[in-house]
C-alpha cells in the first residue's frame, strides 16, 4: 500500500487484518460517526496486533471512495489524535497522512489515511482490549492478553512471574520453602517477601502470593497453577505409541524439586550400556549433567501465562524430547541461543539462582541456576561429546520449544525400534 494505486487495489479487495476502511459523517466541524469510542477500539487492536491501515472516507460496506470535506481535513485530523492521545492507554503514536484518490467517477477527492504500527506496549481502549482477528477487532479472553502482556514485557508494563495470583494469601506460602530466599535463613515476614516479590498487591489493594511465589514458596503451586508441572513419558522404543510407553508421571511440586523429580524420572527410564573389553565400562544413555541444565532453563524460561500448557519430558531409545511452553524471548532464535541471553522470568531466574544443589557433584552446579547463562553451552557440548551429535532446538508454532537431545550409541549397533 506503499503508492496510490497500491491502496485502490486493496480498498477494491475490501478490508482484512490489516485494512480498516471507515466512512466519516459530520456535523459541521464535528465528527459524528464513528464514534470516538469504536475508533479507538479500532486502533488499538492493530496496535496490540501486527498494526495495520486506516483509511477514512471510504465506505466499508460498498469499497466506494466517497472522500472528506477539504475544509475539514484538520477537524478529522484532529480528532483522531485526540482518541490516540485521550481514549487509548497507553496513547498511541500514529502516522496520519492526507491523500487524494479517484472516486467512483476518477474524481480525486481527499481521504486520511492512519498507519498504526505494531507496538511495544499493550493498549487499552474504551471497550477493553482488543486485538485484530481478519477484517474485524475482537476483545483478548485472558489467556490471549496475559500472553501479550508477557510478550511486550520489555516495556516494563507487567511482568507475568511478578502478578498477584487471585485467591491467594501470603499465609499460603511455606515457611520453610520462602526462608531460603531471605538473608542468613531468617523467618520471613510479610514485609521481607513483598522486597523479594513473592507478595505483592492487587488491583483492590489485597495481599496476594505472585506467581514466583506460588511457583517456589508454595508445596503444591498446581492447586493455583495447574498447567505449571513436568508431564514425563518413556517409551521402550522410537516411536511415540502408547502401546510401548512403559513409564509416566505427572510432576508437580515447587520448581526446583520439579527438576530434580524430573532428572530422577531421566535417571530411573533410561539405558545404561556396559563394555567387557579388559573390565566393565558402563556408559550413560544421555549426559546427566545436559539433562540437569536443560530442565532448569525449561522451568525458569517457559511462559507461564499460557494456561493449559505444560513441559513436556517423552524419553525414547535414541533421543529425549523435552517441549517448552512459550516463544523464544526479544529477538533470540534457535540458532542463537548458544550465543546469547535473555530472561523471560527475571524474578524465578534470581530465586533459582538461591536454591541449592545438596551432595550431587555429577551436576556441576552448587545452586540450581547460574546467571551467567552457560547453560544452553553445556547442554551442546555435554551432548556432543556423549552422543556425537549436536542437540536441536526447534521452534514450533512460535509457541513452543522444543530440544532434541540424542543418546549415546548403543556399542556395536542402533537402539531397537
Amino acid at each position: 500500500m506503499d503508492s496510490i494505486d497500491g491502496l485502490v487495489g486493496r480498498i477494491r479487495l475490501g478490508e482484512d487484518s490489516a485494512l480498516e476502511l471507515k466512512r466519516v459523517l459530520l456535523a459541521g466541524p464535528r465528527v459524528t460517526d464513528p464514534s470516538r469510542d469504536d475508533f479507538g477500539d479500532e486502533l488499538a487492536a492493530f496496535a496490540n496486533g501486527r498494526g495495520g491501515t486506516v483509511v477514512l472516507g471510504v465506505d466499508d460496506k460498498t469499497r466506494e471512495v466517497l472522500g472528506l470535506p477539504t475544509e475539514r481535513l484538520d477537524n478529522v485530523e484532529t480528532w483522531v489524535r485526540e482518541i490516540c492521545n485521550d481514549s487509548v492507554k497507553p496513547p498511541l503514536d500514529v502516522d496520519i497522512r492526507k491523500l487524494e484518490m479517484p472516486d467512483s467517477s476518477g474524481r480525486l477527492v481527499p481521504v486520511i489515511r492512519v498507519d498504526v504500527a505494531r507496538s511495544l506496549f499493550v493498549h487499552r481502549s474504551p471497550g477493553g482490549y482488543f486485538r485484530r482477528i481478519g477484517s474485524s477487532k475482537r476483545e483478548m479472553p485472558p489467556d490471549v492478553l496475559a500472553r501479550l502482556f508477557q510478550e511486550r514485557s520489555q516495556s516494563r508494563v507487567i511482568r507475568f512471574d511478578e502478578s498477584a495470583v487471585p485467591a491467594t494469601s501470603p499465609a499460603d506460602l511455606d515457611l520453610e520453602l520462602t526462608r531460603r530466599f531471605t538473608r542468613d535463613d531468617s523467618t520471613p515476614t510479610e514485609s521481607s517477601l513483598r522486597k523479594l516479590r513473592i507478595v505483592a498487591d492487587d488491583d483492590a489493594g489485597a495481599a496476594r502470593a505472585t506467581v514466583t511465589g506460588i511457583l517456589l514458596g508454595t508445596l503444591e503451586p498446581q492447586r493455583w497453577l495447574p498447567h505449571a508441572e513436568i508431564q514425563a513419558v518413556a517409551y521402550a522404543g522410537q516411536r511415540r505409541d502408547v502401546n510401548y510407553q512403559i513409564d509416566a508421571r505427572d510432576i508437580g511440586g515447587p520448581l526446583d524439586r520439579q527438576v530434580f523429580e524430573a532428572l530422577h524420572f531421566v535417571r530411573r527410564n533410561a539405558r545404561v550400556h556396559a563394555t567387557k573389553l579388559i573390565a566393565r565400562v558402563e556408559q550413560a544413555q544421555f549426559s546427566e549433567r545436559a539433562v540437569f541444565e536443560a530442565l532448569v532453563n525449561a522451568v525458569a524460561h517457559r511462559d507461564y501465562s499460557m494456561a493449559g500448557a505444560r513441559v513436556r519430558l517423552h524419553l525414547f531409545a535414541d533421543r529425549m524430547e523435552l517441549y517448552v511452553p512459550g516463544s523464544l524471548a526479544n529477538t533470540l532464535t534457535p540458532e542463537s541461543m548458544h550465543l546469547r541471553q535473555y530472561n523471560r522470568n527475571e524474578l524465578i531466574v534470581s530465586l533459582l539462582a538461591r536454591c541449592a544443589v545438596v551432595d550431587d557433584e555429577r551436576l556441576g552446579r552448587s545452586y540450581l541456576m547460574d546467571r551467567r547463562g552457560d547453560g544452553v553451552p553445556i547442554i551442546i557440548e555435554e551432548s556432543r561429546n556423549l552422543s556425537g551429535r549436536e542437540p536441536e532446538y526447534r521452534l514450533i508454532d512460535d509457541s513452543e520449544l522444543l530440544l532434541v537431545i540424542w543418546a549415546a550409541p548403543p556399542p556395536g549397533g542402533a537402539p531397537e525400534a
